[in-house]
């Protein structure tokens, strides 16, 4: 039975156990993903050398970005924890039987690029689940604090993941890695297990899979703050989910300060968007969020643009921890306004259309990054990237909805569980 809201202020969610509980299945899911895609890389080395890299990691890509979409319209029809914890349940045993037919054999792309392909539907499916399933397990008040410890899971993962594959791999080789991954997948599906939800009604169906998917992105359109919002979140993350990591190499190439330069500033970035992902879980709410948002997008705009035309490396360190700290707040407040506004019926597939921008349009990117790069330089690049947020700037601050935006009304209340 669920039980009526109440006046009383909700726990926050740094303090929730069922927020918490949460966390890890994420945080194990995330480091399973890394582990897994760092084992897949290894071992398609060994197979096939560094050339077949490519085509193993492409196989996984291709079907998560087709299949995207498709996959907040399963989310949404089934639910979003049941979804995720069969897509955790399948990757777990996916990759044990990788790590059973790597221990027996010497690895073979062929397999590894089966289970890349099974392993990116998958993701297809899993991804806008999971991202469906902070405003069924808090407030509304507390969706910014949730995606800021969000925030810090990626950034735990992506430090922890790299060691922990690395000392699998050397003890174990890639069998040692794939099972490890699994584990973490399994840690992550047991735990969602013990994670309350909150019911909310289903969307009205309209047949086929294909009439609700439709349904979902007239839904985006036609709504006032999401239309907006999802070109925002696309824009804004258009360079940051990848193409910059790629220009920084270059940039460091390009100036003299090597592989270490390159890394100083990378961590820079990380240790940037870690601060914003740990004062957003701390803080108490968002004033203005819209306005906010604007703000750091023109503040990351400057920055990106002031990093391509760094004069030294300490220069730059200073910048790539500037636009981490700016492009983490743009993202922890754009997904919690987009949790916010959507009506949780359609959650699924609004949260496969922000990821499918995000993940999407990134790396149509990538091979333009090399072009600019060797055409006109880093420092073009990096303009290009400024360019880029400042028209998600500009968008946010003309359009008066996305302006006045709160992250959570007045009249929230706290979800029932169940």
């Amino acid at each position: 039975m669920n039980a009526p809201a109440s006046a009383a202020p909700a726990r926050p969610a740094h303090r929730d156990g069922n927020v918490l509980r949460w966390l890890t299945a994420y945080t194990a899911s995330v480091t399973g993903d890394v582990v897994y895609f760092l084992a897949l890389s290894w071992a398609a080395t060994r197979a096939g050398g560094p050339s077949q890299v490519g085509l193993v990691v492409a196989a996984g890509a291709l079907p998560r970005a087709v299949l995207m979409l498709a996959g907040g319209v399963v989310a949404d029809r089934f639910g979003p924890r049941r979804v995720a914890v069969v897509s955790d349940a399948v990757r777990c045993v996916v990759i044990l039987i990788a790590a059973v037919g790597l221990s027996s054999a010497s690895p073979s792309v062929w397999l590894l690029v089966a289970v890349a392909l099974v392993f990116g539907v998958v993701d297809a499916v899993f991804m806008p689940a999971v991202g469906a399933l902070p405003p069924r397990i808090t407030a509304p008040a507390q969706l910014a604090r949730v995606q800021g410890m969000r925030g810090l899971s990626i950034r735990l993962s992506n430090a922890v993941g790299p060691v922990l594959a690395g000392s699998v791999l050397l003890i174990g080789g890639a069998a040692g890695a794939f099972t490890a991954a699994a584990a973490l997948f399994a840690l992550s599906l047991v735990t969602l297990l013990t994670v309350r939800i909150t019911a909310v009604p289903q969307a009205p169906r309209r047949g086929s899979a294909g009439r609700e998917l439709m349904d979902g992105l007239r839904y985006v359109r036609r709504h006032r703050m999401l239309a907006p919002l999802v070109t925002v979140v696309g824009l804004s993350e258009m360079c940051f989910s990848g193409p910059v990591a790629t220009g920084l190499v270059l940039l460091a190439d390009e100036r003299g300060w090597g592989a270490s330069g390159m890394g100083w500033i990378a961590s820079a970035f990380s240790v940037g968007a870690a601060a914003s992902a740990l004062l957003l879980t701390v803080s108490a709410r968002i004033p203005r969020a819209g306005l906010a948002m604007s703000g750091a997008l023109l503040v990351t705009a400057a920055g990106a643009v002031a990093l391509g035309h760094a004069p030294s490396l300490p220069v730059a360190v200073l910048f790539g921890s500037l636009i981490g700290l700016t492009s983490g707040f743009t993202t922890t407040v754009t997904g919690a306004l987009v949790q916010t506004e959507t009506d949780p019926r359609y959650l699924g597939r609004v949260t496969s259309v922000t990821t499918l921008c995000t993940l999407g349009l990134a790396p149509a990117l990538f091979p333009a990054v090399g072009v600019t790069v060797a055409l006109w330089g880093a420092d073009t690049f990096f303009i290009g990237c400024g360019v880029i947020c400042l028209s998600a700037a500009v968008l946010g601050l003309a359009v008066p909805v996305l302006r006045r935006a709160e992250i959570h009304p007045p009249d929230s209340v706290a979800p029932a569980a169940r």
